[in-house]
């Protein structure tokens, strides 16, 4: 079955990353959650996907340059539908305090583009393996780097490149690069990528596929999971399809 993975939550229908939008996925019963991870000035993991607050938040910078007091001071639900929802930027630990309490899978992209200071990737690795939860995580960034580190330090954790060009032979980049899985974008996955790929056991994960029409694909090919904004849709796509 392939499973769906909601994109920063219920990104359709909440605040994006926030813990309003991860409760609603688990509420319409998606598969797994997909998340970003940076850290606050003071060395702390928190989800937020932009290099700045402006898009998602009342507030202005970058979060590099604000402390976590500062971060939850500002509402991550002020520009979504006219700030109807008011929610705060998690942390990491909090995320994974509730989602203990459920059955999900998570995707914890890297949002870095260092290739050098890995403060990001060792801190995530130390909060999911203090809280158990290696076997339900997969790491995945656009920074491969990242995840090739990620992997040299915590083997038993699942790996994915995030990526939006198609790459050739891509079951053999990532074999070489030791990820158990491609993250690509729908539009670089055509069915004949998908089949070779599964065959040659690498998993496959489209993002972000919001389209029925591309639902109606990769369901047909049998992809290991896609990544979407609405979640309770695609699940309801996926049962009428297969019922």
């Amino acid at each position: 079955m392939t499973y769906i993975f909601a994109h920063r939550g219920s990104t359709g229908t909440h605040p994006e990353n926030t813990m309003s939008a991860f409760q609603e996925a688990a509420r319409v019963k998606a598969d797994g959650i997909e998340l970003d991870v940076r850290l606050s000035k003071d060395g702390e993991v928190v989800i937020i996907h932009d290099e700045t607050v402006d898009r998602t938040t009342d507030g202005k910078g970058y979060v590099k340059d604000l402390t976590v007091k500062e971060l939850k001071s500002l509402n991550a639900g002020a520009k979504f539908k006219g700030g109807i929802h008011q929610a705060e930027i998690p942390l990491l630990k909090e995320f994974l305090e509730w989602f203990k309490t459920t059955n999900l899978v998570c995707n914890i992209e890297f949002k870095t583009r260092s290739i050098k200071n890995y403060d990001l990737e060792r801190k995530t690795i130390a909060i999911v393996k203090d809280m158990h939860l290696d076997d339900r995580i997969i790491f995945s960034s656009f920074n491969h780097f990242s995840i090739v580190y990620a992997y040299r330090v915590a083997q038993n954790i699942e790996t994915a490149p995030l990526y939006s060009e198609s790459i050739f032979n891509p079951w053999i980049y990532a074999k070489a690069i030791r990820a158990k899985a491609i993250h690509p974008n729908f539009r670089s996955c055509p069915n004949e990528l998908i089949v070779k790929t599964q065959k040659h056991g690498i998993k496959v994960r489209p993002y972000t596929v919001n389209d029925k029409k591309e639902w109606l694909r990769l369901f047909n090919c049998r992809v290991d999971a896609i990544i979407t904004d609405y979640p309770e849709k695609a699940r309801d796509f996926r049962e009428q399809l297969f019922t």
